[in-house]
């Protein structure tokens, strides 16, 4: 499975737009995003984003569930309702309380955080969880259940 974000400045950068409100310029702005070499059998996605630099000890930024298995992306600002999420999504809380997509907002003079995004095929219709269970039974549900997984990381600094 492949994982693509036409987003990613120079293949790697998260721009300003996609950061939280609390960075000069952020929009909170959900990335684009589209896969492709989905694995035989695939009944559901599920995706995550996640800060993996040491400081933000693994601080999720989003976490979506139950996207239909014949999906093939997401397109820009899909989260929170606004338009255009798969058929079957629902998306989780994330590591600020909210429930949809938290852009990247690392302490400002940080240096660079690594953002994560991994998308998982699933060989069940969806997972047993809801809007404001923790990361950790979200990872628990995924036992066993995992085809294949592709991977993006984006970096953002600020």
């Amino acid at each position: 499975m492949k994982l693509f974000c036409n987003a990613l400045a120079s293949g790697k950068y998260i721009p300003t737009k996609y950061a939280n409100k609390g960075v000069s310029g952020g929009q909170n702005i959900s990335l684009p995003l589209s896969w492709t070499e989905i694995p035989n059998g695939t009944k559901s996605f599920a995706l995550t984003m996640v800060d993996r630099h040491p400081a933000a000890k693994g601080f999720v930024h989003w976490l979506v569930v139950n996207m239909s298995g014949h999906a093939r992306g997401m397109t820009e600002g899909a989260s929170r309702g606004l338009r255009r999420l798969p058929e079957g999504s629902i998306e989780l809380r994330n590591g600020f309380g909210d429930i949809g997509y938290g852009g990247p907002q690392p302490p400002k003079g940080a240096g660079p955080h690594e953002y994560v995004i991994t998308l998982y095929a699933l060989n069940v219709p969806d997972l047993q969880i809801g809007p404001i269970s923790p990361f950790r039974q979200f990872q628990g549900e995924l036992t066993g259940k995992v085809l294949d997984s592709a991977t993006l990381v984006g970096v953002f600094t600020w």
